[in-house]
């Protein structure tokens, strides 16, 4: 399977081998001192350490060849394919499997589905497996990437086995370029194998676009063209009959401008369509094609396209009041209509549902809403999170103006605390100064029943959530559950960080049964403790409860200054009871049938708890002016007229923050804001925390500056709605993206250079895009965006330098997928004539899938072997350079350390007599006479020994040298009155002098020295 080798990446370098015999030579003469075998080594040794340099320089490497093969299959999964074809893809990968699973080789196969994307449906896995039988994975279909498909499989591909792709496609690419991808695949070895799949001929009408002016003015006329287009089978001249109806919104409102019979021949076929415009708004022309035969047409899907327009006027204004406050601002929407003002008035119970509906307005006035505002259960007035989203944004990112009346059911009040409209104001709508505490306090009783489980508990969960988000962090909360005894799941605390609640309250399980009683008694105890000026309990239930003293219970509430609101979930629940209990405790009884609506009921409810920021003085107060010059009190003599109340705020510490008018009470500045401005984004956003006269502004309907104070209010936020100066803008849609083409001129017509021009667009799923516009040429700027997704995008620009925004749309109609009516052979062609290197092109199965019917061919079977055998290289020079750096201290250690050699020759002979021992036959064992005869002897030679080193004492020696035990021996000579010891010697004098009786002597001689005296 595998053969090894060695390569060098850099041969030339190999020519320096000849340099190894001349280096021997010339050593061979310098190193003659050395003797004849450490000469021989050192050369060895040196040879050695220049052929490893060489060969490193030489860039040696590890080859290892393979005869694997991994085939990865491509799947197209884009929408020009038809299901059926889908589904034979993996029917054709199974099938060319089958014999690859008979020959019990170790080859590897994956499969990618692609589309716009591509994505892995099978790893690389040995090709005896199987594969799904349907794709897990769902690329986007809307779109057809060749090339993204074989990069991918040119990434996933392993290095060590031979490589192909077989790409079974329509091959209707509509993005990328697949065959210079393909070439490059081919360059790195890759073989490409084509299945095509034939699309079956069929008509298919089309919209192709809606084509308005550039420039529409109020009031003039204008050509709309629409496009039609009729791709017949080759060969037919058959016309589709139909009807062509366009219609015109604007906002919410919709009319059909144009509907006729028609019948388009094959091609295309423009029709068009005169209108005329006399009210400024932000318009979508829609055009739609319904076929009188159905079935005629191959695909509904692109028989729809629109256009946008924009009509500019004097400036739009939408104001948006609560459902169950309607008509309270008809005197303000009069007064600003009177200073040319296009205002449309609009209630909560009939919202915006996309930011396209708001392109229509120059500002937003939310005047005195709350976010949930009728005390229906079901009904859905009420802001959700995604609608709030689009006001921020249509302020941050388009440049609409938004403006906030005060009311008691605005700010704070309205339980707007913590949300991202809080976040766009000039204020914050909680109290941060100590020194004003306007807290309110909450007690929540839930049943947790088991009859609550599921979706009941769950709603029920994220309302009490929904409640403590919008409550003030100085507010007081109380969380307690029931069943058949009450649970403390949040004891009365202060809100702070209303996470640390909501995962409390999160945690609540059901269990049990239904007892309300205990755990209104100790909802009512926990708000005995609060120091709260408000105070109010929401209980909600969905059963039966036991009979207990429920009226003596809400009696003593009411003393305590507590309200309480009833909630019953579904027909099983004690309705006259909770009925009763809400009417007797000061609250509201709701009867929800959809627990969905809970959330909606707990953020009204919770309005009860903010009360306290709503601060009405005993007098009526006149706001202090604090910026005169501002262009929204400009021409304001005297000042306002005094007010009776507003909402306590608290100002943001920004500087881009301007207070126009305050309060003289309360004492704290930062929270008697009355009048707030500052720049949001691309938009500006005011607060004005006072009505307009329904409640506490009574005065200022009379106020003869009425008029002119809420219009330059108005004018200062709202987008400028002058004339947008000689810029144009057009959008040209190319391979999912769309580019953005801005052209510039000054009032000469000259080209505007330099210019600082930012524009935003919104994709139609309301997600943000990012978009830069950069100058490439002069008076011309450029900016692209991703326009993919099928749909309407929004596409605001700003001039800057005071130039009205242009507001635009592009619509970005059905796939191109659609448009594809026939198979690309020719694409498919060209991929798989790439052969490449040392191995053969790939080839076009032309029966396409219909080809894993029967047997495969040699020439089909992608396992096939007609590629170069794969190979892998790993670098050895390092090796070798380590080789040669031990071997060269090896030549230094022979030159410069001399040993004889022969010492080896010592160990080696007594490893070899010990290895002969060993090898000898062990003897036979001895008799006990034997033994004891061996013993005799022993013992005898041991006396004779011992005879042999007996002494004795020499009369006749000289004086023995012996000094005291407790004297040193140096430079001392005996004395007369020392008596020397006798020497000893042996009795057998002919034995030679031992060396202690040599010392002994060189002792005595050293005594008898008269010098040592001295």
């Amino acid at each position: 399977m595998f053969q090894h080798s060695i390569v060098f990446d850099r041969p030339g370098y190999l020519a320096l081998l000849a340099l190894i015999p001349v280096l021997f030579w010339l050593g061979h003469r310098s190193l003659s001192s050395l003797g004849s075998w450490r000469r021989w080594i050192a050369l060895t040794l040196r040879s050695l350490v220049a052929l490893a340099i060489i060969l490193a320089l030489a860039d040696a490497q590890y080859r290892r060849e393979s005869d694997e093969l991994t085939v990865v299959y491509l799947l197209d999964q884009s929408l020009s394919i038809p299901a059926n074809d889908r589904q034979a893809m993996l029917k054709y990968v199974d099938a060319s499997l089958e014999g690859e699973r008979s020959t019990l080789r170790d080859d590897r196969f994956a499969v990618i589905a692609f589309g716009r994307d591509a994505a892995v449906e099978v790893p690389i896995i040995s090709a005896d497996r199987g594969v799904p039988g349907r794709l897990e994975s769902l690329p986007n279909p809307e779109y057809t990437d060749l090339a993204s498909a074989i990069q991918r499989a040119k990434a996933l591909f392993p290095p060590n086995a031979a490589k192909r792709i077989v790409l079974l496609s329509d091959g209707n690419e509509n993005l990328g370029n697949a065959h210079r991808e393909a070439r490059a695949a081919a360059e790195g070895g890759v073989s490409i194998d084509v299945v095509p799949v034939y699309l079956e001929p069929r008509n298919e009408i089309s919209i192709e676009k809606v084509d308005l002016p550039a420039n529409i003015r109020r009031s003039q006329p204008f050509d709309m063209r629409v496009v039609l287009r009729n791709d017949a089978p080759e060969g037919s001249d058959e016309a589709i009959a139909g009807r062509l109806v366009v219609i015109r919104k604007a906002g919410q409102r919709e009319e059909v401008v144009a509907e006729e019979e028609v019948t388009i021949p094959p091609g295309k076929q423009v029709f068009t369509i005169q209108q005329e415009i006399d009210q400024s708004d932000f318009y979508t022309y829609e055009a739609r094609f319904v076929p009188a035969d159905p079935a005629a047409d191959g695909m509904a899907q692109n028989n729809v396209a629109s256009a946008f327009t924009h009509i500019r006027g004097k400036g739009n204004v939408l104001l948006i009041e609560n459902a169950d406050a309607k008509g309270q601002f008809d005197f303000l929407v009069d007064r600003l209509r009177t200073q040319d003002l296009e205002v449309e008035v609009t209630a909560t119970d009939n919202l915006f549902n996309s930011l396209a509906e708001l392109q229509r307005y120059d500002a937003v006035i939310l005047a005195n809403v709350s976010r949930s505002s009728i005390e229906d259960a079901d009904s859905g007035a009420s802001f959700s999170d995604e609608q709030i989203k689009m006001l921020v944004r249509n302020t941050r990112e388009l440049g609409c103006g938004l403006i906030m009346i005060g009311g008691p059911d605005s700010y704070g009040a309205g339980g707007w605390a913590n949300t991202e409209l809080e976040e766009a104001m000039p204020v914050d709508f909680q109290i941060k100064n100590a020194e004003v505490v306007p807290v309110g306090a909450l007690a929540i009783v839930i049943d947790r029943s088991g009859s609550m489980d599921g979706e009941k508990l769950a709603m029920s969960k994220a309302a009490a959530i929904a409640a403590v988000k919008t409550m003030g962090r100085r507010d007081y909360i109380s969380v307690t559950a029931f069943d058949d005894t009450p649970y403390k799941s949040v004891p009365l605390r202060v809100v702070g960080d209303y996470r640390t609640v909501a995962k409390r309250i999160d945690a609540i399980a059901s269990a049990g049964g239904t007892d309300m009683y205990p755990g209104m008694v100790q909802g009512f105890n926990d708000l005995q403790k609060a120091n709260a000026a408000v105070k109010h309990m929401i209980v909600l239930t969905d059963g039966q409860t036991p009979d207990a003293k429920f009226d003596e219970l809400v009696r003593r509430m009411r003393q305590a200054k507590i309200s309480v609101t009833a909630v019953a979930v579904g027909a099983d629940a004690n309705v006259p009871l909770l009925t009763n209990i809400a009417n007797r405790g000061g609250g509201k009884f709701y009867f929800v049938q959809n627990p969905r609506a809970l959330p909606r009921i707990f953020l009204r409810e919770v309005r009860r708890v903010a009360r306290p920021l709503v601060y009405e003085p005993p007098q009526p107060v006149t706001p202090q002016i604090l910026t005169p010059d501002s262009e929204l009190l400009r021409g304001l003599d005297g000042g306002v007229p005094p007010i009776k109340g507003f909402v306590l705020t608290s100002v943001k510490q920004n500087p881009l923050v301007e207070v126009q008018l305050r309060s003289p009470l309360p004492a704290t500045p930062d929270n008697a804001t009355v009048l707030a401005t500052w720049t949001y984004g691309s938009g500006k956003a005011v607060a004005l925390t006072t009505d307009a006269g329904a409640r506490w502004a009574t005065a200022w309907t009379t106020w003869e500056g009425y008029d002119k104070f809420f219009a330059q209010i108005v004018r200062w936020a709202m987008r400028p709605t002058g004339d947008t100066g000689n810029y144009t803008v057009a959008a040209n849609l190319r391979d999912g993206k769309t580019e953005l083409v801005v052209t510039a001129l000054d009032a000469e017509d000259n080209f505007a250079n330099q210019q600082s021009i930012t524009a935003a667009a919104i994709a139609p799923d309301m997600s943000t895009i990012p978009l830069q516009v950069e100058q490439v040429a002069p008076g011309r700027y450029v900016g692209e965006f991703d326009s993919a997704q099928a749909g309407s995008y929004l596409v605001v620009v700003n001039p800057g330098g005071g130039v009205a925004p242009i507001r635009t749309g592009v619509n970005v109609g059905y796939s191109s997928e659609y448009r594809d009516q026939e198979t690309n052979l020719s694409l498919l062609r060209s991929l798989a004539v790439l052969a490449p290197k040392n191995g053969k092109s790939g080839v076009l199965i032309e029966d396409g899938l219909a080809a894993a019917s029967s047997p495969f061919t040699p020439e089909q079977n992608p396992f096939r072997r007609d590629q170069e055998r794969a190979s892998s290289n790993q670098p050895i020079w390092p090796w070798l350079v380590v080789t040669g750096a031990c071997l060269f201290w090896g030549d230094v250690f022979i030159r410069r350390v001399q040993f004889d050699p022969t010492w080896i020759l010592v160990p080696l002979a007594a490893v070899r007599d010990k290895v002969l021992r060993r090898s000898k036959a062990p003897e036979a064992p001895e008799t006990m006479s034997r033994l004891q005869t061996r013993k005799a002897q022993i013992s005898g030679q041991l006396d004779e020994r011992r005879a042999a080193t007996r002494f004795e004492w020499d009369e006749s020696a000289p004086a023995a040298a012996t000094l005291p035990t407790n004297e040193p021996l140096a430079g001392l000579a005996p004395t007369a009155k020392q008596s020397p010891k006798p020497s000893l010697k042996p009795e057998n004098d002919a034995q030679p002098e031992s060396y202690t009786e040599r010392l002994l002597k060189a002792k005595k001689r050293v005594w008898n020295d008269p010098q040592n005296g001295k």
